[in-house]
């Protein structure tokens, strides 16, 4: 067995390849995920939105606060290519495995498009983002309405871009008590939170599970929904 990698050949689950019992994980509240290829299954906003737990809502209120704090950036004229590119894309979060993606776990991401999209409608369908007066708080499903090719994976993306501080905390309290030390390590992830006052992404360091080389993450399961392609 490679400290690093693991068995030479991957077990289909997450509890397989670490040596977890599959209950230990559900009983945690994650989802044990496939290491062979991607799920149709999607983080769904409206789980967190809906959510009784305080810190899930809390979760939904920070994205609220980031779009919001597009929003003010649009306001003020065009924004310069370099800083939109930093501000509104996103690499796809591959390490949780899910959405579309066969035979693997590369996504296309929220590049160019996405980030053009949502800027410019940040002035018109997100014109009162935040401030609603018929519905009683703000929705993250409205960025569907942005472009033809925003889905539920797009969202999906999004919504884990943005929590992707707590699902590191929520993987590295399992790591510790549950995945071998010579399968995990600590790793330092890009993006992973977002300074407002430097209004720039910052990394942080967390212990996660290694398997190929890169970081997996755990994803409640009661955040997730399913496709029903």
């Amino acid at each position: 067995m490679s400290p690093e990698n693991g068995p030479s050949e991957p077990s289909l689950y997450f509890s397989d390849h670490f040596g977890v019992h599959r209950k230990i994980v559900e009983q945690y509240g994650a989802f044990d995920i496939s290491l062979v290829a991607d799920l149709p299954l999607f983080v769904d906003p409206f789980l967190l939105f809906a959510s009784a737990k305080p810190e899930y809502r809390k979760l939904h209120d920070g994205i609220i606060d980031y779009l919001r704090f597009l929003r003010a950036r649009a306001t003020t004229g065009d924004v310069d290519p370099a800083l939109r590119k930093a501000l509104y894309s996103f690499q796809e979060v591959k390490q949780n495995w899910f959405g579309f993606t066969r035979g693997g776990n590369r996504g296309v991401g929220l590049g160019a498009k996405f980030a053009s999209s949502l800027h410019a409608n940040l002035h018109s369908i997100f014109g009162n983002f935040g401030n609603e007066r018929i519905t009683k708080a703000s929705h993250l499903e409205k960025l569907c309405l942005i472009d033809a090719g925003v889905g539920r994976d797009r969202i999906s993306d999004f919504t884990t871009r943005l929590i992707l501080d707590f699902l590191c905390k929520f993987t590295e309290r399992f790591t510790l008590d549950h995945v071998p030390p010579e399968l995990r390590r600590e790793f330092s992830v890009p993006r992973v939170a977002f300074n407002y006052e430097v209004q720039a992404w910052v990394p942080k360091r967390f212990t996660l599970p290694i398997f190929q080389g890169d970081f997996l993450l755990l994803t409640p399961a009661d955040l997730l929904t399913k496709d029903e392609t």
